[in-house]
């Protein structure tokens, strides 16, 4: 029982943080970790979990997506999902034990984006030379290339995505925060398909279901929080928080 309320608390914040401005994986993946669960079972319970918010702010901004480039926005969803669902099928076919050593790692880069991304994008995309102008099939195999990322793994692959457009496009961060949500829930959608099917995620439902409640009543208020708090607040949030868990992580490697 007491696992349970450290999961459900764990799935409140990280709904919270998402809808926040990101880094729920930072809060979900330690934290069913420490309650027993498998490192891989673990990230395809995190990632199923936070499919509701992810879903609903796509369907929030649906309005406002538009094409990447000259990339339409039904061709860059459809690569994001078979990404997705090829990610989530790397990470049940390798070993469990790659996984295990690579994530304080992973969560070391997704980290090092959080804090440094928005800054790099800015940089570049004000460059001597400009956007780099890529072509539709290089915008579509990069999508798909950080499509697999996220299926695998996720952490931060929404400011990827920024990173992408906004350097090889020219494409406003502000912009392009729509169709990132959108794309981030694509990926997810097709990874927690072919989890729920092949991963153990299954094998622990209460588990699951204290993260998946704790991560939809967190995303709830969130976004309540989020329009109330100035943006330096939610940003350091995140930060502090994907600092604190990453430390952690490596501490108890």
């Amino acid at each position: 029982m007491s696992e349970t309320l450290w999961v459900l608390l764990a799935g409140f914040a990280a709904g919270g943080l998402n809808a926040l401005g990101g880094g729920g994986t930072f809060v979900a993946l330690p934290a069913l970790v420490a309650a027993g669960v498998p490192p891989v079972t673990a990230n395809a319970s995190s990632t199923v979990a936070l499919v509701p918010g992810a879903v609903a702010g796509a369907w929030v901004y649906r309005r406002e997506l538009g094409p990447v480039g000259a990339v339409s926005t039904r061709a860059l969803t459809g690569v994001s999902a078979l990404g997705g669902g090829l990610g989530a099928g790397l990470l049940l076919m390798l070993p469990a034990a790659s996984f295990e050593a690579a994530v304080p790692w992973l969560l070391a880069f997704a980290t090092v984006l959080l804090a440094c991304g928005r800054r790099v994008i800015g940089a570049l995309s004000r460059g001597p030379g400009g956007p780099v102008a890529l072509g539709p099939r290089a915008v579509l195999a990069a999508q798909f290339a950080l499509a697999v990322y996220g299926g695998y793994f996720g952490g931060a692959v929404g400011i990827m995505m920024l990173a992408l457009w906004s350097v090889g496009l020219g494409l406003d961060a502000a912009a392009g925060n729509p169709m990132r949500i959108a794309q981030v829930a694509a990926v997810y959608l097709t990874a927690s398909a072919l989890f729920l099917v092949a991963s153990d995620a299954l094998d622990t439902p209460l588990v699951l279901g204290a993260l998946l409640t704790g991560a939809v009543a967190g995303g709830f208020g969130g976004a309540h929080l989020a329009r109330r708090l100035p943006a330096r607040v939610l940003r350091a949030v995140v930060l502090t928080t994907a600092v604190t868990m990453t430390v952690l992580y490596f501490v108890r490697g």
